[in-house]
């Protein structure tokens, strides 16, 4: 679909060059034609190719201008290295696109009267700028969108949570009060006939088995299916580089803790992403016997407005629930550093 379109766009830049040359000048029809062409073709494969579209552009519309009067092909070149600097870092971009108008003023295609910086600025910079800038423009809306998910996947999995323990706590309790009542009348009874004994039975086997089972469903809902093995697709769907190292023995984890592990990075690096300007985020967790400690550092700034918003409200309870300790603090020399360490409640 991409190819498609960029060969689309080659086309449409090709006739307007040549129209808006015969416009102005409207003879050499052939040489206009393929001189259009020739310097739109390029842009077929801008997004592969951007440094080399852009570079035989310029070489074409150098060509071009100097034999074909009033033959705008210098503007698909202009479009070709600001679509360059939107896919390629905008330096060597920059220093051809200057380069490229110091040719074409040497070689006299610009009007005599027209300013060597003036041309520069306007024809060398001000596309690379537009390109760059509509990449970085590209980059936020990727890192808004990836913060938006992340954010609605935590509210989902703190709503589950939420209605996991208003269900165990109700549900949970009556059906532990059936299954008491009902073996303790079987213990008591000494003379109940063998239909009532019998049904009794069948209500204490089950209510303990709506009761696991209830445990077991609640426990896929809390969980939502994420443990620390989830790690490496969350920090590939991160717009910051996030470097991810894991050390100590690989044994599993208890479910509570694997799971709890996972969303205290997800909310870490929602932190870190939504609220610095950081370019490099590192997560630590190491395993042993005894504990499990997670580390996420950032290389942003240290100025945060949500110190108690709901996301860090979260991750402290999340801790506190599995007898761990959690400290966010500023790290040195700047960002910020947080450090959770969940027991594991081994001998």
């Amino acid at each position: 679909m991409d190819r498609r379109r960029d060969a689309l766009s080659a086309l449409l830049a090709a006739a307007v060059v040549l129209a808006l040359g015969l416009l102005e000048h409207p003879t050499d029809v052939a040489a206009r034609t393929a001189a259009s062409i020739a310097v739109a073709a390029p842009l077929a494969v801008r997004r592969t190719l951007p440094l080399t579209a852009a570079v035989a552009s310029a070489a074409v519309a150098i060509a071009g201008t100097a034999t074909l009067p009033a033959w705008p092909g210098s503007l698909v070149a202009t479009a070709a290295f600001a679509s360059a600097a939107y896919h390629r870092h905008p330096l060597p971009v920059l220093a051809l696109s200057v380069s490229w108008q110091v040719v074409g003023k040497l070689l006299a295609i610009k009007p005599d009267g027209a300013a060597t910086v003036t041309d520069l600025v306007l024809l060398g910079v001000a596309p690379v700028a537009v390109g760059h800038a509509l990449r970085l423009h590209r980059g936020r809306a990727e890192q808004a969108e990836s913060l938006y998910r992340e954010e609605t996947r935590r509210v989902v999995a703190e709503e589950h949570a939420r209605i996991g323990r208003e269900v165990h706590d109700a549900v949970g309790h009556h059906l532990t009060a059936i299954r008491l009542q009902a073996t303790a009348v079987r213990h008591v009874g000494t003379a109940l006939p063998p239909a009532a004994d019998q049904a009794l039975a069948s209500i204490a086997d089950s209510s303990a088995a709506a009761l696991a089972e209830i445990r077991d469903v609640l426990a896929v809902v809390r969980d939502n299916g994420t443990s620390l093995a989830d790690l490496r697709a969350l920090a590939d769907r991160a717009t910051t580089p996030v470097s991810l190292t894991r050390t100590g023995p690989a044994d599993p984890l208890p479910p509570a803790v694997d799971h709890a592990g996972y969303r205290l990075v997800q909310e870490a690096l929602t932190n870190a992403l939504k609220h610095s300007d950081a370019t490099r985020i590192d997560v630590t967790i190491h395993q042993d016997r005894h504990a499990l400690a997670i580390t996420v550092a950032d290389n942003g700034n240290t100025t945060r407005t949500d110190t108690e918003g709901e996301g860090l409200r979260g991750m402290g309870e999340r801790v506190r629930l599995l007898g761990g300790t959690l400290r966010i603090t500023p790290a040195d020399p700047h960002g910020w550093r947080v450090e959770a360490r969940l027991p594991l409640g081994r001998p």
